[in-house]
């Protein structure tokens, strides 16, 4: 039974969901939410207030302007993509407090929350995840 609860424990440790998520930057807590897609992904569309770090450019130099006491939130386009596992990751070894959004940008727009954008209007942007 111990070890059934300590899975658990660590999922919320290392994980959470849109709803959370919403009511820590309502409150103002101090989270720092990154978007692990392409700056193209990004444009299209993302949380407001995120900030766009593709996993595989996270390194000191990238991050060297956020708060290491911040709590880190990486998100990707969903289900079905890890960008946002590999951006936690990431920013785990260099030394962040993370986790990880489930469901991402998907469940974020399912949960009704609102969403960024900085296409151009007209502009049509392709329809690839980001996520490589």
């Amino acid at each position: 039974m111990q070890e059934q609860i300590q899975h658990y424990l660590n999922k919320l440790a290392y994980e959470t969901d849109s709803w959370d998520l919403k009511v820590a930057l309502e409150a103002g807590e101090n989270v720092v939410v990154i978007d692990a897609r392409s700056p193209q992904a990004f444009a299209a569309t993302h949380i407001p207030g995120a900030i766009n770090i593709p996993h595989r450019q996270m390194d000191e130099a990238s991050t060297a302007r956020l708060d290491k006491s911040a709590l880190i939130v990486t998100y990707c386009d969903g289900i079905g993509c890890n960008a946002s596992t590999k951006g936690a990751l990431a920013m785990a070894q260099l030394g962040f407090r993370v986790k990880e959004l489930i469901g991402g940008l998907d469940w974020w727009k399912r949960d009704g929350h609102p969403v960024a954008s900085e296409a151009e209007p007209g502009v049509v942007l392709s329809g690839d995840c980001g996520c490589d």
